[in-house]
């Protein structure tokens, strides 16, 4: 590659070949391509004849909103999917999208607070009463996800 073709910038809504969609947001070719299989409604890259893929600028913000929600907000690629298809590329990307709290999530948090540092500093019986309360709530769950798989199994 010449050192004046480096320099050339692209416009905004300029096609990206997948090195470039890789090297602008700072991840591996292989990981964009796994996303593009598993986000079929979201990145849907232009293939050219010769089989190299080119990514559209709504692609390029699709996989910017995978990248926040799995990298930064934590969530899982079957989450990330379903967020998506509920509010949409623009709302993560605007920020404006909302992280449902789960009953999992909430027990998770529980769960969490009950063994921070701090829970030494509570009375042992306050302490107990939580983790009575956090097992009833996990109990309480397994019994729905029990429920749901029998469910789906008939």
């Amino acid at each position: 590659m010449s050192a004046s073709r480096a320099r050339i910038t692209k416009s905004a809504q300029a096609f990206r070949s997948i090195g470039e969609a890789a090297g602008e947001l700072g991840l591996e070719t292989h990981v964009i391509r796994y996303w593009e299989t598993k986000f079929t409604k979201d990145v849907r890259p232009i293939k050219r004849a010769d089989g190299r893929r080119m990514f559209r600028p709504q692609d390029l913000d699709a996989l910017r909103a995978i990248q926040i929600l799995v990298h930064e907000k934590g969530l899982t690629l079957k989450g990330a999917k379903a967020l998506l298809a509920e509010q949409g590329v623009p709302a993560v990307l605007s920020g404006a999208a909302t992280l449902g709290t789960s009953p999992a999530r909430e027990l998770q948090k529980t769960v969490a607070d009950a063994f921070k540092a701090d829970v030494s500093s509570e009375s042992s019986g306050d302490s107990r009463e939580r983790l009575e309360d956090t097992l009833v709530g996990l109990k309480d769950l397994k019994a729905r996800l029990d429920a749901v798989r029998q469910t789906r199994a008939a």
